[in-house]
């Protein structure tokens, strides 16, 4: 089982809003998920992040990979 952090789309068609979630690979995107971790908001000005870092440095540590997108935004908080 290939377990990704990744985002999920969420909110109104061109209003889009993301959780950050655990998730199966083989799932589809917006499908089932195992846990959240955090939220970004890419609509307001600055584009707001929320994540919980211990959640996701336990995930990784158990070998979860995390997408690009998700790499690029936990760089972009300082993880």
């Amino acid at each position: 089982m290939a377990v990704k952090i990744r985002l999920r789309r969420m909110g109104a068609k061109k209003a889009p809003f993301y959780r950050i979630v655990v998730a199966d690979s083989r799932y589809p995107r917006d499908g089932r998920f195992i846990e959240e971790l955090g939220y970004y908001d890419p609509t307001k000005e600055p584009s707001v992040i929320n994540v919980d870092t211990e959640k996701v440095d336990k995930w990784i540590k158990n070998g979860a990979q995390p997408t690009d997108t998700v790499k690029a935004l936990l760089k972009k908080i300082g993880q």
